[in-house]
């Protein structure tokens, strides 16, 4: 391997490691200050993460985190901040539940029919901040914020029993799916059902990269987001790709909770999972925007959420493991300024001896010339 190869890795592995060293370090001060065990709660979590049933919980909700996480980082491949991944899936399960209640078509076809609609409402809710971008130059961390908000009304709207809604008790449902749309998940015995869909969000994060890395459009999404106008100059029109980055972000935002929807609830209700599109960013952090880094950090979130809940058994607030996210969070940020800084500072050097090496070879050269002379 080369040298700039080892550099560019060790940069990319430093960022997320310092910032895990960090949120346990703080974790633990925190632990100790409240007087109780800075060890005991990770082994406890540790252990839950060796039974099996823990695991398929793990799984299960890594995808939902790992699709929401992907949403967050195609934009912020365009240096977008897509901050509305949390209404632009939650609106879209919805009508994909509403979809899924009022039409009755065979499998092949409800599925993808379910799909789709997810994924157009993602990407028209995202859509519209995309286009109040370009045409009226409004921010889209503003405009999303505001979208999440109107999500929540819209998403009440039709819940009333005058328009969608079913209600269930103190419950408000869009009323259960045709079967056809249900995806079967992968029989685990008694450790529970691994969702069917766990395997599209395998399927997006190889998408993500092929597109990123293996296309036009991955090349210009990326020139746009390291400098637009250097990417104007080569003939790629920023607005558009602004635009179409959203619309793809928001796209896989709806797909986010389609695999707890088609594989476990088969309705939307007040007890669908809220909060994942803002954790998604965490993640997406975490995992520096790589599909197979936004994995592991996924599977680490999920870990933290459902190995946290047995630490109320051993006299621990399960909050610990909510900290610890939030520490995660703000140590990434910190520490990829970090290392930012230290790699720019050692290219500088480098740069600095090469430039160094060559006036010395140069110099020598002369003096030999004239030597000769």
């Amino acid at each position: 391997m080369k040298k700039f190869d080892k550099e560019r890795l060790l940069l990319a592995v430093a960022g997320p490691v310092i910032a895990l060293v960090v949120a346990v370090a703080l974790t633990s001060i925190v632990l100790l200050a409240s007087g109780k065990s800075p060890f005991e709660p990770y082994s406890i979590m540790f252990e839950q993460a060796t039974f099996s049933d823990i695991q398929v919980l793990i799984i299960n909700q890594a995808s939902l985190y790992y699709i929401a996480a992907l949403a967050v980082a195609i934009g912020f491949r365009m240096n977008l901040f897509n901050i509305g991944v949390d209404g632009q899936y939650q609106l879209a399960a919805m009508m994909a539940a509403i979809v899924g209640a009022h039409v009755a078509l065979p499998a092949a076809l409800q599925v993808p029919l379910l799909i789709l609609t997810a994924v157009c409402t993602g990407a028209f809710w995202a859509g519209i901040a995309g286009v109040l971008k370009v045409t009226r130059g409004v921010s889209e961390v503003v405009a999303t914020i505001m979208l999440n908000a109107i999500a929540t009304s819209v998403i009440a709207y039709l819940w009333l029993p005058d328009v969608f809604g079913v209600k269930l008790g103190n419950n408000n449902t869009t009323g259960e799916m045709h079967k056809s749309g249900w995806v079967p998940g992968f029989d685990m015995g008694e450790s529970g059902e691994i969702y069917g869909l766990v395997i599209l969000a395998a399927v997006l994060g190889i998408g993500y990269w092929i597109v990123l890395n293996r296309t036009r459009f991955g090349f210009d999404l990326r020139a746009s987001g390291a400098s637009e106008s250097a990417a104007a100059a080569s003939g790629v029109d920023p607005k558009r790709m602004v635009l179409t980055a959203m619309l793809v972000s928001g796209g896989i935002a709806g797909l986010a909770g389609l695999p707890i929807l088609l594989g476990d609830t088969h309705t939307y209700s007040l007890n669908f999972p809220t909060g994942i599109g803002f954790l998604g960013i965490g993640i997406a952090l975490l995992g520096r925007n790589s599909p197979v880094g936004i994995a592991f950090a996924a599977v680490l979130w999920a870990w933290l959420d459902k190995a946290s809940p047995e630490l109320d058994f051993h006299g621990y607030d399960k909050e610990i493991a909510v900290i610890m996210q939030g520490l995660i969070v703000i140590a990434v940020v910190v520490s990829y300024e970090s290392v930012r800084e230290w790699g720019l500072r050692r290219q500088q050097r480098r740069v600095g001896a090469e430039l160094a090496a060559g006036h010395a070879l140069a110099t020598d050269n002369t003096q030999k010339e004239v030597a000769g002379r």
